[in-house]
């Protein structure tokens, strides 16, 4: 059973009826107690980083993923969620995130390296561009993926990097680290590309410790 984690601040609805789909047990809680009792969790996000991270720690949700995160089992980031995983964020200010992997979360730049004006918030399908393999990209090719933010991690551990899509920088896009991984897009609303990502994060709840 998968833990989709509830802190107020999650896309739920949608990551829920994905799971659905493609037939995984889940539950949605607060409860750390509850969460623990599964074998992978989902760390969604719509919002702004300094409230998600305030309740996180409000819940002490914080403390539990690091918990969790020890204990070998998978955890996947999306979207808000991904970005939490990181260092530190610079929206609205300088913010500490859950520090899981190396990296900073900056806005995108109103132009491109050519001068291009470009629309932030970036909504819309982007090509994903694979770095190296993972068992999360397995039966991945050239997917396209939606995207709905403003802001992209920077500074990303090179071996971290799985895939990337271009707008107007290199936006990593699924990013990856032992247990703990994350991306950017929203996979359940990514048609095929989406649910094959969501099933293989399934797959490995069974096989934990070699994901990455």
């Amino acid at each position: 059973m998968i833990g989709i984690i509830d802190y107020g601040m999650g896309n739920l609805f949608s990551v829920s009826k994905a799971l659905e789909r493609i037939g995984i047990p889940y539950v949605i809680s607060e409860s750390p107690e509850e969460l623990n009792n599964t074998k992978g969790v989902i760390l969604p996000g719509v919002g702004a980083f300094k409230d998600a991270m305030a309740r996180l720690r409000e819940t002490n949700l914080d403390q539990f993923i690091h918990q969790y995160v020890d204990s070998g089992r998978p955890l996947l980031g999306i979207c808000l969620g991904m970005q939490l995983l990181f260092e530190e964020s610079e929206e609205n200010g300088e913010f500490e995130g859950l520090g899981l992997l190396k990296g900073r979360i900056v806005h995108i730049p109103d132009r491109d390296a050519n001068g291009e004006r470009l629309k932030v918030p970036h909504m819309g399908w982007n090509k994903l561009h694979f770095h190296q393999d993972a068992p999360v990209l397995e039966g991945i090719e050239d997917g396209y993926v939606y995207f709905v933010h403003s802001y992209y991690a920077d500074g990303v551990d090179e071996k971290a990097l799985l895939a990337s899509a271009d707008y107007g920088v290199q936006v990593p896009a699924v990013v990856g680290q032992k247990n703990v991984s994350g991306m950017q897009f929203h996979p359940e609303k990514s048609s095929k590309t989406g649910m094959q990502l969501l099933t293989n994060f399934a797959k490995a709840m069974e096989r934990s410790e070699d994901m990455l």
